[in-house]
């Protein structure tokens, strides 16, 4: 049986409902009166996997040089072939490596270089200058990584640009930003490359040492991992305003957030609810509830979580394809914000 609590919250949301659905629907319970909550609103539950990013191998982490480079070069020791050096100075300038990935030298001019190993780059000057020179030997060092940036956003310590000198695992660039701070939302930390997010669990990496999970980082690539005091869910369907829903305090249960979008004057159907929920990157629920549990007091108000998609129908919804048809646009309209499972199962996936 509910105790003083509990009745005190019933009442609180039948006064809600009232608001939000009219009494002419629902009929609110004589003062005094105390049920006994036995039953869950959520009717349907389905868990949702995407297939992880596929691991490649240690062998694959040789650096290759690339555009923003600079290398230093030394032939012979003969200063006058290799790379210049700054007078007076200890730092090495080396030869920059250009945007179409040449570099150039006395005596030889240019030559490729972008995309090779620096033993590559080693064999083919030797070559190159076997033209000019006998038995030549060539010394090829990297005086300056700056081609395979990795861009770390969010709650680091460090945030920033920071350029690998070797092909980094995900855990190495975490590490890259002096750690994360006490407000990182590890559940919706994403690795970007290019336009997309990866299908990369980095709360089961480090919450976990899921090892599967720790992916090989490519030039270009973001982390970022976002602050949780910015926590909301979204709203969409059959109500007058539709988008996201602050959550205060990271707190709002499902009624509060559909009294806040407000119901669309047309109505909608108002008995089953239909949740998106991600668990991480590669997880997530597809939940159907029955809001009219909550409504007649059998049930306490759903609390929500961070990132839920809730989509009230405008008419019977007949399985999630047709669910999931109906929102796609609203969620291609606000993709950016949307948690990493939601972007990877339902906007990228084909």
């Amino acid at each position: 049986m509910l105790h003083a609590r509990h009745r005190l919250l019933a009442l609180a949301l039948f006064l809600t409902l009232g608001q939000l659905f009219g009494c002419s629907s629902y009929v609110d319970l004589p003062a005094g009166t105390v049920k006994e909550v036995v039953d869950s609103p959520v009717v349907e539950q389905e868990a949702v996997e995407v297939a992880p990013l596929r691991r490649e191998t240690e062998g694959s982490r040789e650096y290759r040089v690339g555009p923003g480079d600079s290398l230093f070069i030394n032939v012979n020791g003969r200063a006058e072939l290799g790379s210049p050096q700054l007078t007076g100075n200890t730092k090495v300038v080396g030869s920059r490596v250009d945007g179409n990935g040449n570099i150039r030298l006395p005596l030889v001019g240019t030559v490729p270089v972008a995309g090779l190993t620096l033993s590559e780059i080693q064999t083919n000057l030797e070559q190159v200058f076997a033209l000019y020179l006998n038995d030549p030997w060539v010394v090829v060092e990297v005086a300056e990584f700056k081609s395979q940036g990795v861009n770390l956003l969010g709650q680091f310590r460090v945030p920033g640009t920071y350029y690998m000198d070797r092909s980094y695992s995900l855990l190495e660039g975490l590490a890259l930003g002096g750690g994360l701070l006490d407000t990182a939302n590890l559940r919706s930390a994403r690795l970007i490359r290019g336009q997309q997010t990866l299908p990369v669990d980095i709360y089961h990496l480090l919450r976990d040492g899921a090892g599967e999970q720790n992916v090989l980082l490519q030039a270009g690539d973001t982390i970022f991992v976002p602050d949780d005091r910015n926590q909301n869910v979204f709203v969409f369907g059959a109500v007058k305003k539709t988008g996201p829903v602050p959550m205060p305090n990271g707190q709002l249960n499902l009624v509060q957030a559909l009294a806040s979008a407000g119901l669309d004057e047309t109505g909608g159907n108002q008995r089953f609810v239909r949740i998106i929920r991600s668990l991480s990157a590669t997880r997530g629920q597809l939940l159907v509830l029955d809001l009219k549990k909550t409504l007649e007091g059998d049930s306490l108000p759903f609390p929500l979580v961070e990132g839920d998609i809730v989509y009230l129908p405008r008419s019977a919804v007949g399985n999630w394809n047709q669910a999931i048809q109906e929102i796609l646009p609203s969620l291609q309209a606000i993709s950016a914000v949307l948690q990493p499972f939601v972007q990877i199962k339902f906007l990228t996936e084909e």
